[in-house]
């Protein structure tokens, strides 16, 4: 039997929508029998990747309602990131991400009833996480006023002064 590969470049573009939509598509894909090389890192930003080797995934007992099924299945994923011992970040990356979300950064998901859909939505949240710490916010640069800005604003108030001037009571002066 013929049995073709499938990565993540294969999938069409018009069916993903983020990563974890990839790797729910190469699941798929390896329970049909094709051989699947699923995407070993995890994608933060445009230029930061980070090994999933780097990341910890532990599973345990979700909470909430849901009976026999909830009681006995390990479907909530809690994924950690050591962000002092990671070899994908440089140092200011370091530093900024431990000053907004501290020396370890976690993501947990009990969303789903299976733990598949949880892990793929912890990485999600995961990376979510990293991404939004490791924006640089951009510098404020000031400004002055053009001058057209100035003649509109004084032009309103030599408006809303002459409306409120009409609303008084008129003099006997004329």
């Amino acid at each position: 039997m013929f049995r073709s590969i499938v990565r993540p470049s294969d999938v069409p573009l018009r069916e993903v929508h983020h990563a974890s939509a990839t790797r729910d598509v190469l699941r798929v894909a390896a329970a049909r029998g094709h051989d699947v090389e699923m995407p070993d890192v995890l994608p933060i930003n445009r230029d930061v990747s980070i090994p999933l080797d780097e990341v910890t995934v532990l599973a345990s007992r979700s909470s909430g309602p849901g009976g026999q099924h909830a009681n006995k299945t390990e479907s909530r994923i809690e994924a950690s990131f050591d962000v002092e011992a990671s070899t994908a970040l440089d140092d200011a990356q370091k530093r900024r991400v431990m000053a907004r979300c501290g020396p370890v950064v976690r993501a947990v998901a009990q969303d789903a009833r299976g733990q598949a859909r949880n892990r793929a939505l912890a990485l999600e949240r995961l990376a979510e996480r990293l991404s939004r710490a490791l924006e640089v916010p951009r510098v404020r640069r000031p400004t002055k006023p053009t001058k057209a800005s100035r003649t509109r604003r004084l032009d309103a108030k030599r408006r809303a002064a002459q409306r409120k001037s009409d609303r008084r009571r008129p003099s006997g002066d004329d």
